[in-house]
């Protein structure tokens, strides 16, 4: 997976490379309870990410990224059990667990960021 600077773009292609990924499993390991839930948290990554671009406020654009990071940490812990219970394609769900904690650092670094400059400017 190619990563895009853009972090709205960056977490489509996580939810995409994701659900792929779930499909692909769903199907060899005839499992659907993990994937579901992985299903679900790694799309509202990308959903409440890109809710944050459109955000009224500043507070509400940290809210809705915090809410995304929330996700996202939830989005490694299925990645984790998946990583336990599945012999096949650990290879990818690595590369998955590194993907999401890059994108949960990524996703923290701007709330701070953000914040700092929301208590700087009053």
């Amino acid at each position: 997976m190619k990563k895009s600077f853009d972090i709205y773009q960056r977490t489509f292609e996580f939810a995409v490379a994701t659900i792929k990924l779930c499909r692909k499993i769903s199907k060899e390991e005839n499992e659907f309870i993990v994937t579901k839930q992985l299903y679900r948290s790694s799309s509202s990554v990308g959903a409440n990410t890109r809710e944050a671009k459109n955000a009224e406020s500043k507070k509400d654009f940290t809210h809705k990224l915090a809410i995304a990071q929330k996700e996202c940490g939830e989005s490694i812990y299925w990645f984790e059990i998946m990583k336990e219970i599945f012999t096949s394609n650990q290879t990818e769900i690595d590369k998955m667990i590194k993907e999401s904690n890059e994108i949960h650092l990524i996703l923290s670094t701007i709330i701070v960021n953000t914040k700092r400059g929301m208590i700087s400017s009053k």
